[in-house]
């Protein structure tokens, strides 16, 4: 079950959340209120919530303390805050500081208004919203979709999911992250507004020119239930190399091409598809117009993020095949992978190979303090954080939600393990029947 604490007192606001888990079948989401600070700091230090309701607006609410908790080790609390504001002026303010730990952003009318789309979102994205993805391959290829009603919150909402999550993953650092939000965030809104709304160029101009606000121009016209039916469709496919992004939408197209032959020079709007294009690689439109895609190079190997307990420790650089650690010594350190590739060999046959996608080398025999079970080799050049068993003992009875993390951790290991195991027993019982029928 996953588990959301909303941080506030204002009881419309708490009841809207609550009113809409109450529709969801139970064991799936749990949203809960928390009032009190010290519960509100036990809740994100020990249960470490992936997503995080905060109030910004409540003056019984200490919003900017709890996000200087996160920001004190973004590596452990790292992002998931939507943050709740009362004016419009507050949120763009708020945006504005891009905060890589806020999510979301939204008005309390807005939050309220929407909360049954928030929770549907959360349930049907979960796997965007774990901390740490150490149970998944990075080596393969992900791939899946968005749909979108003609909403610019929902769309804004699916741009802010994916590039939290490419961030979190370690696919893109924070300059790669800025460049798919603002690209995506450009490429949607035309999806929304000259799309599926059919607001032209000089509708928009003459619109903006008397100071008014695009959002409500967009909501006029979907008041028309032709346009509030269509949709938008964002497909992704994350590889090892790249990440590519479509974006379609249900219009009737436009002259793409003027656009990205145009000068870019300044004005009151028009050049955000020519800025895109300097953003992100091969953006390409179909013929008419209603379908854009785009790609962005993925980083190799690199942890975006550092544990703060481990900041001030020894970091390690190492050459191409040189031995980390060695079957059948002693373990006294833990390592952290910052960057690059490792090795493991048990009785000189290659058994895995870590990245910072895997998070620590040799947990495990650290733990159970036992000699190490395996060889380790870099492959390439990479660097690793090396801390002492005792040490890191002493840390975590200093910061022991460190200590909670690292048996889910390992929990979650074992787990994919236990999977792992399963599924290969299914197959050699498979290939045993196959054997015996042609015996």
């Amino acid at each position: 079950m996953k588990k959301i604490p909303i941080i506030s007192t204002v009881q419309s606001t708490v009841k809207a959340i609550l009113d809409a888990c109450s529709e969801v079948p139970s064991g799936i989401i749990k949203v809960f209120q928390v009032a009190k600070f010290q519960d509100a700091i036990s809740v994100l230090k020990y249960d470490l919530p992936e997503i995080k309701i905060i109030d910004f607006n409540d003056e019984y609410t200490d919003a900017e303390g709890y996000l200087d908790i996160i920001e004190s080790d973004p590596w452990l609390l790292f992002g998931g805050v939507i943050a709740i504001v009362n004016k419009e002026f507050e949120k763009t303010a708020l945006e504005q500081r891009k905060n890589p730990n806020i999510l979301f952003v939204t008005t309390r009318k807005e939050f309220e208004t929407h909360a049954k789309q928030i929770i549907s979102i959360l349930i049907q994205q979960e796997h965007f919203l774990y901390n740490r993805r150490s149970h998944i391959d990075t080596n393969e290829t992900e791939t899946g979709y968005f749909v979108s009603e003609t909403d610019p919150f929902e769309v804004i909402f699916y741009a802010n999911l994916l590039g939290t999550y490419l961030y979190n993953t370690n696919r893109v650092n924070e300059f790669g992250r800025t460049c798919l939000h603002s690209s995506m965030m450009e490429l949607l809104f035309n999806a929304v507004e000259h799309g599926n709304c059919n607001i032209d160029y000089d509708e928009k101009h003459e619109w903006l020119s008397a100071g008014k606000n695009i959002l409500d121009l967009i909501e006029e016209k979907r008041k028309d239930p032709e346009v509030n039916k269509k949709k938008i469709y964002i497909n992704y496919e994350i590889s090892t190399e790249k990440t590519r992004i479509i974006i379609r939408d249900e219009g009737n197209g436009f002259d793409w091409r003027s656009r990205l032959e145009k000068e870019l020079v300044a004005d009151v709007h028009g050049m955000g598809i020519k800025m895109s294009q300097t953003m992100v690689k091969n953006l390409t439109y179909n013929d008419i117009g209603n379908q854009v895609s785009f790609e962005i190079d993925n980083q190799l190997n690199v942890a975006n993020l550092t544990p703060a307990i481990l900041k001030d420790q020894q970091v390690l650089s190492y050459r191409h095949m040189q031995i980390v650690c060695r079957e059948g010594e002693e373990s006294g350190n833990l390592f952290y992978i910052c960057s690059g590739r490792y090795a493991v060999y048990v009785n000189n046959k290659l058994i895995t190979v870590l990245t910072p996608s895997d998070i620590f080398l040799g947990e495990m025999a650290f733990l159970l303090d036992n000699r190490r079970t395996a060889t380790i080799v870099s492959i390439g050049e990479g660097t690793l954080i090396k801390i002492a068993k005792m040490k890191f003992m002493r840390l975590m009875e200093a910061y022991p939600h460190y200590g909670i993390f690292m048996a889910k951790l390992v929990a979650g290991r074992l787990a994919k393990q236990s999977k792992l195991s399963s599924n290969l027993k299914v197959q050699l019982e498979h290939q045993h029947t196959q054997d015996e029928t042609y015996m």
